[in-house]
This record gives C-alpha cells, structure tokens and sequence, in this order.
C-alpha cells in the first residue's frame, strides 16, 4: 500500500491508495442508507432521463428555456454518477480502496459538475428576466443560439478554472495516513491527510467558491430583483402572479442548492464536533438536487405535465396493443 517516493530527502513513504472509510461514526451500520441513497439514484436517473425525452418529443418544448432544463438534466445525472456507483460499491462490497488518480479525478468531475449547475441556474435566471423585464426582445436575445454559446461558456469556464484543484492536491506529499471519514474525495477531506503545508490548497478553493459561487448568486440575485421590480408594476395582479409563476420551480431549486452549498461551508468548521454532518450533507447534495430538479419543474410547468402524460398515455396504449396482438 505504501511506495518510497523519488525524492531520498523525504523520510516518509508516499501512500498509494486512498481508503474511503464511509460515513464517519456510523461505519457498523452505514451499510442500511445504502437503500434510500440507491433509491435517490434511481430516481434522479430515471425523472432526468423522463425530462430529456418529454423536451425531445414535444414541439413546443423546443425553445431557450426548456434547452437549459435539458442541460440541467444531464449535468445532474453526470453529478450523481460521479459519486454514487463508489458510494454504493464501499457500502454493499466495503470496497473503500481509490487510487490517487481516481481520487483526483473524481474531485475535478465533482467541481466542475457543481460548477456547471450553478452556471446553468445562472443562464436561466437571465432567461426568466428577459422573458419578463423585456418580452419584446425575448425572440431576438434568447435564441438557440444564445443557449449554445452560454453552455460552451460555463463548460469552458468550470472545466479550465477546476484543473488547480486537483493538480494542487496532487502537489501534497501523502504520508502514513491514508484513511478518508467521507464516501468521495473532497479536496479539503484528501489535503487534510497532507503531510505538508495545504494553505495554497484552502486558499484556491475559498478564491473559487467565491469568484464562481460568489459571482452566480450575485447575478441570480441582481436578476431576481430586476424581475420583482418588473413585476410590481404591472397594473393587474392577475398579469404580475402569472410572470412570477414562471419563476417559481426555478427559485425552489436554486434556494435549496445554494442554501445546503452555504451550510455544507459553516458545517465544516464543525468536524470535529459532528464530523457526520458536513459528510451527510456533502453526499445529499450531489444526489437531492439531481433527483428534485426535474420533479419540482413537472409539479410546477403545465407543459412538462402535459408531456408526462401524453408520454404515460403513449406508453399505456402500447402495452394494451401489444397484449391484443398476442391473444
């Protein structure tokens, strides 16, 4: 497990391999949330997979708006990916053992992945404010071709302004512990087992939660306030609970992703005392939000309703073909 690195100066072996012990304080009977975080999976799979099918087969889902849910919904499932099938492979099989280049590897799909999503919230936050704020002008700014270079943009962005994050905690000398008390590799969790000075590391990744994260929100918010402003005043209450309705599944998703990204960042300090509760959260937030997107957008969009059902029905009568040819 344990390998002599190239520099002699260094006393200290290098380790090899991560252990990923889990969730700490509960490893005897960790094994049970294998089920509920299974089911998690299962759903942010298959409501995402629903989502990308219903946008595919209706006509009058083609437009800017309903393209970014679309994005939304495979950025969600390649979040979910990234972490589940390890988590539930050291749950069921205890197979806890993660090279160093998986492990940075996983940390850098995980960052840009979280990244992508809040600039996806982003570009449609400025959607829903043209909509409103300027419907005249909406056709000739929000066209196909804005959603593709937006998504190129945050693509670019979160994938070149990522790549410290792992090459930082590659940098580290590993020595002696290699033992992780969390189910994927954090930067933070993994640079804390360093045996040399980790500063840059904490720095990099404050920088980023704030140029990124910092930045998102700030524009999420200046547009939310433009929209409200907007609204208010309209001279028909019916007018003003119609334009904020569009808006409404948009802030339940982006309410609870930045309010579990600002606990999980006090809840760390914490560690010592719960050391539970930031690892909790950590996973819960990388599945939650994949599984709950596309359920709140359903609940909340006629038109996504109207195409789950058309897509059940479609299915139904299928079924009931096929057994009529049979007899």
């Amino acid at each position: 497990m344990f390998q002599h690195p190239g520099d002699s100066n260094i006393s200290k072996f290098q380790v090899s391999e991560f252990i990923l012990m889990g969730f700490p304080g509960i490893h005897t009977w960790q094994h049970w949330l294998s089920l509920p975080l299974a089911l998690l999976y299962l759903l942010a799979l298959t409501a995402n997979i629903l989502i990308l099918i219903i946008i595919n087969q209706e006509a009058t889902l083609h437009q800017p708006m309903y393209h970014f849910l679309g994005i939304l919904a495979v950025v969600d499932m390649g979040l979910a990916t990234t972490i589940m099938p390890k988590i539930l492979a050291i749950l069921w099989f205890s197979a806890k053992a993660i090279s160093l280049p998986e492990c940075f590897a996983q940390m850098y799909v995980i960052h840009c992945f979280v990244g992508m999503e809040s600039g996806i919230f982003v570009c449609m936050a400025i959607d829903r404010y043209v909509a409103i704020c300027k419907p005249l002008h909406y056709p000739a700014i929000i066209t196909e071709y804005f959603v593709v270079k937006a998504t190129v943009l945050m693509a670019l962005r979160n994938t070149l302004t990522t790549i410290p994050v792992p090459v930082l905690a590659a940098q580290r000398h590993y020595c002696s512990q290699n033992q992780i008390e969390h189910c994927l590799c954090s930067n933070l969790g993994v640079t804390s087992l360093s045996c040399d000075d980790r500063t840059i590391n904490s720095i990099y990744q404050l920088l980023l939660a704030w140029t990124l994260m910092g930045s998102d929100v700030a524009l999420i918010f200046l547009s939310y306030v433009l929209i409200l402003h907007s609204v208010l005043k309209l001279n028909s209450a019916e007018a003003a609970s119609k334009a904020l309705s569009t808006c409404t599944s948009h802030l339940i998703l982006i309410l609870f992703f930045y309010t579990v990204v600002i606990v999980i960042s006090i809840t760390h300090n914490a560690t010592m005392t719960f050391p539970l509760v930031p690892v909790l959260l950590n996973v819960l937030h990388n599945v939650i939000p994949p599984a709950l997107n596309p359920m709140v957008y359903a609940l909340k969009n006629k038109e996504l309703r109207e195409g789950l059902y058309k897509l059940l029905k479609l299915n139904i009568k299928g079924n009931e073909r096929g057994r009529g040819s049979l007899r």
